[in-house]
């Protein structure tokens, strides 16, 4: 049966769900452990919920919090103010109650699938009618939770909604998916780190006597050093708000929201620069990069690490809120984005940050960190290990790239019934998600533009998931 996207039903939003809530309108006493008290900056613009920087409330104040409404799985939680259209889904698992400026929609199953009601808060029609219904204030904007339940919503019929929502869900799974197969590589040479360099239980450690030094007993032949003995420490970029450009006609920026919590690399942070700028505060692929401000006062980002991911572009340019960290020989560079990584060396630099409102780390802090040094040819055998696993990082969060490219590019397509899915069924949905990344790039200038997506979906094989256990290659991206 052919559906037509006339067909497709124009209703208030209060026709398909069963339960709108707003969240408290004020804050409780932080607690050091217990539920999750959910804020806007726990909401991705992408539509996750990030979790890793979390406010908990005490267990004894739960029930108060919770009483207008308690966060169920399935639920499509939204900010309604200061930040707006940002939307997630409650996930198995999850404890905790809204926090301000944050409201909760409960679908109702029977008249609407839950992932696509999601994924429709995403299309072109939605944001249209949040940008007509934004009320400005004298400090932020709003959307009026009172005027919500009128706002229209375009469905089409139930199985339809299914079928696109599982195809859009292909895509997400195999990112996620994916996902976990990085942080997996990453704990593996974590585990190696700790493994040679911790716990001395190198190979062939049985033959090399511990002897005594400034630091305690470290295996015979290990020299303590400093960073600043083995590398050059650089500054970034000072810029200013028109130095940061939209379009691709600048250079991709690292700064603050590229360095993960606790350390590592996040590509969804990189802005644009466009400027001038010093050779030394350019980074490549493989460089270490490290946070020197931290606009909290948690200090989980100052001191924290980051490797410069694969990206099509050669050249980065960094802020003056990091530092790039250059070995002074090759071999040692993996043995030190290790050790910034997985030693003491965070929790001990971040210590000497400092300031009232925003913390500042002074470079020579970094270089006087004092660490047993290994030989070189325990160096280089390490740096032949982490080389593959990073390497298969690097491929693998390329290929994530190019399957968000081909979600974003479907998402608004399917959502408005632009594309047909009626001759497919919810449990083809992987094979429509791989025949329509085809069909969605169009033209022939976009198809260049997005570096052969299309060829590449329409060549791919099934998706496949992955078990943890299971590290060999099975991707959608495979030449």
């Amino acid at each position: 049966m052919v559906v037509r996207r006339s067909e497709w039903k124009l209703v208030p939003i209060e026709e398909v769900y069963s339960g709108l809530y707003d969240g408290p309108h004020a804050t409780p006493e932080p607690a050091s452990e217990g539920p999750i008290f959910l804020g806007i900056k726990n909401i991705t613009e992408d539509g996750k919920l990030d979790l890793s920087e979390i406010r908990h409330i005490a267990e004894e104040d739960f029930s108060n919090w919770t009483k207008r409404v308690l966060p169920l799985p399935g639920d499509i939680v939204f900010t309604y103010e200061a930040t707006l259209n940002r939307y997630a889904m409650i996930p198995e698992g999850f404890r905790g109650c809204l926090g301000r400026r944050l409201a909760l929609i409960r679908p109702n199953f029977k008249r609407i699938d839950t992932k696509f009601l999601f994924y429709y808060f995403f299309g072109e029609e939605w944001r249209e009618t949040i940008a007509n219904n934004i009320m400005s204030g004298s400090t932020v904007d709003r959307i009026p939770i009172i005027s919500f339940p009128k706002f229209k919503v375009r469905v089409p019929p139930l199985p339809i909604q299914r079928t696109i929502a599982s195809i859009l869900s292909a895509y997400d799974d195999l990112i996620e998916n994916n996902t976990r197969r990085i942080a997996i590589l990453e704990e593996m040479a974590q585990m190696i780190y700790e493994e040679w360099f911790v716990k001395f239980r190198f190979p062939g450690h049985e033959r090399v006597k511990m002897v005594e030094s400034e630091m305690g007993m470290i295996p015979e032949r290990w020299q303590v050093t400093t960073v600043e003995n083995i590398a050059t420490i650089c500054r970034g970029k000072s810029y200013a708000s028109e130095n940061l450009v939209q379009t691709e006609e600048g250079l991709p920026f690292i700064n603050l929201k590229c360095i993960v919590r606790d350390g590592g690399f996040r590509e969804d942070g990189l802005k644009r620069y466009k400027g001038a700028y010093k050779e030394t505060q350019t980074a490549k692929t493989g460089d270490i990069v490290m946070a020197v401000t931290d606009m909290t006062q948690e200090r989980r980002i100052v001191a924290r690490a980051a490797r410069v991911p694969k990206n099509n572009t050669l050249t980065f340019v960094f802020s003056m809120d990091l530092v790039k960290i250059v070995p002074k020989e090759e071999q040692y560079r993996y043995y030190l984005y290790s050790m910034f990584r997985f030693s003491k060396f965070p929790d001990e630099v971040k210590q000497y940050a400092n300031g009232a409102n925003v913390l500042h780390l002074s470079p020579e802090r970094i270089g006087e960190f004092a660490f047993p040094l290994p030989p070189v040819s325990l160096c280089i055998r390490f740096s032949e290990i982490c080389a593959v696993i990073y390497e298969q990082c690097d491929l693998i969060r390329s290929r994530c790239s190019l399957l968000s490219i081909t979600r974003d590019l479907l998402l608004p397509k399917l959502i408005s019934g632009e594309i047909d899915v009626s001759s497919w069924s919810e449990d083809s949905a992987e094979e429509a998600a791989q025949e329509l990344a085809t069909s969605v790039i169009g033209s022939v200038g976009e198809r260049q533009q997005h570096g052969g997506i299309a060829r590449k979906v329409a060549e791919a094989g099934p998706i496949e998931p992955m078990e943890k256990d299971a590290l060999e290659w099975h991707s959608l991206w495979e030449e």
